[in-house]
């Protein structure tokens, strides 16, 4: 049971309980696609996101997939 708290303190807690358990399955590999998508969306949600740096894991998988930047007006990341 969830004491008697105000709307901003549960809140809190519930997004901490949420962050925790997502970095704990994503650490341990226990992650399942759903789980990974729920996390994005939560990042998302909470306009976390980043600026690729040359070399960045992230690049390699932008640079990996079948889309042609060109062909959307999406620039490319140096």
């Amino acid at each position: 049971m969830v004491p008697d708290m105000d709307e901003k303190e549960l809140l809190h807690r519930l997004h901490t309980s949420l962050i925790k358990n997502l970095l704990e399955k994503i650490e341990s590999g226990e992650a399942t696609a759903a789980d990974l998508g729920v996390a994005r969306q939560f990042l998302k949600d909470n306009g976390i996101d980043t600026v690729a740096k040359a070399g960045a894991p992230i690049l390699r998988l932008a640079d990996s997939l079948p889309f042609d930047p060109a062909e959307d007006d999406v620039p490319k990341y140096a």
